[in-house]
């Protein structure tokens, strides 16, 4: 049957759950914080110059309630883009430099003598914010990596058996050095697992870098990033994208992609159901970022590369025959048709 939505016409198989949005009709509430995403994303774009596509997902993710995850080299502006959400949003930010010597009191806090009769009394860790800046999250400990895997799974943070509840909104955007750098230790799966995405920024063009050059001779741009969100419209957007409509056929084509991940001969592990969720609150929230209340196959594609890749793992024979995981997601793609779009 056809199923219109607006613009868009998908022929789908199912006769369940019919359902029609008029493209044309778009509340105005979602028209109004349509506009707040873009001019949250012309903020940081001032600052992170010729990277759109990667500020457009850092907000999705944002927007989708996940934590994102950058690995590239040393100074090409992933702390740069951190702070530059958290001015155009005015949310409460901390960063910590993860070391070696980092503890996990130092993330998640601590209780200590009170003075007179109060007892203990807590202390917060770092991560008690809106937004936390894991920096170079592979060179700490396991153990220390560890503290932030309840709070980034469930938002709460438990210190001597006393759980307390994160603020929100709330997101973990952390980076890392490419493994194999000086230092550097691979992430567990467990932990990667948590992060919704995982990006790479990637040296800027040459005349990306002409313009940071110029931009950056007596002024600092983040001086120039204006509020023009706060905690509460991030919240307003985070429960619109919950609500954006997608189709079950759209359901279908995500799960036949995960399938493939994990059925691939050349797989070691595949994505998890935790990866497949994500897989789909981000392309609600990508859809939500291109001015639209449903998904289509289109927002899947765009996003499930940078949602897959992390969480998976090929076998040897795999590099035996040249095969990267770039390539095979997009065999991936490739193979698993879409519902049609008309």
């Amino acid at each position: 049957m056809l199923i219109n939505y607006g613009k868009y016409v998908i022929l789908s198989t199912s006769s369940k759950n019919y359902h029609k949005i008029n493209y044309n009709q778009v509340g105005n509430l979602m028209e109004r914080y349509y506009v707040k995403a873009v001019q949250i994303m012309d903020e940081v774009n001032k600052v992170v110059m010729g990277k759109r596509e990667i500020v457009a997902k850092v907000l999705a993710a944002i927007l989708a309630k996940g934590h994102i995850l950058l690995e590239d080299n040393p100074g090409v502006g992933k702390t740069t883009l951190a702070l530059a959400f958290s001015k155009a949003m005015e949310l409460n930010y901390h960063r910590l430099q993860f070391t070696p010597d980092v503890l996990p009191s130092d993330v998640v806090g601590f209780n200590m003598i009170g003075s007179g009769d109060q007892g203990y009394e807590y202390r917060p860790g770092a991560i008690i914010c809106n937004l936390f800046l894991a920096d170079e999250i592979n060179r700490t400990s396991p153990k220390t990596q560890s503290a932030l895997l309840e709070v980034m799974e469930e938002g709460k943070v438990t210190v001597d058996s006393v759980t307390r509840e994160m603020p929100k909104p709330f997101t973990v955007i952390a980076t890392q050095n490419p493994t194999g750098s000086v230092g550097t230790q691979m992430l567990p799966e467990s932990q990667l697992d948590r992060f919704i995405i995982k990006l790479s920024m990637g040296y800027p063009d040459t005349k990306s870098e002409i313009m940071i050059l110029k931009h950056r001779q007596n002024i600092n741009p983040l001086d120039n990033v204006i509020t023009v969100a706060y905690q509460e419209d991030i919240i307003t957007m985070q429960s619109i994208v919950e609500n954006v409509f997608i189709h079950d056929s759209l359901y279908e084509y995500i799960a036949f992609m995960v399938e493939q991940t994990r059925s691939n001969s050349l797989v070691e592990l595949g994505v998890s159901p935790r990866g497949s969720l994500a897989i789909m609150n981000m392309a609600k929230a990508i859809a939500f970022i291109d001015n639209r209340d449903y998904v289509i196959p289109g927002d899947i594609q765009y996003i499930f590369k940078d949602v897959a890749a992390h969480r998976m793992i090929l076998k040897p024979k795999a590099r035996v025959n040249q095969i990267d995981m770039d390539s095979l997601l997009d065999e991936i793609l490739r193979i698993v048709k879409p519902p049609r779009i008309i």
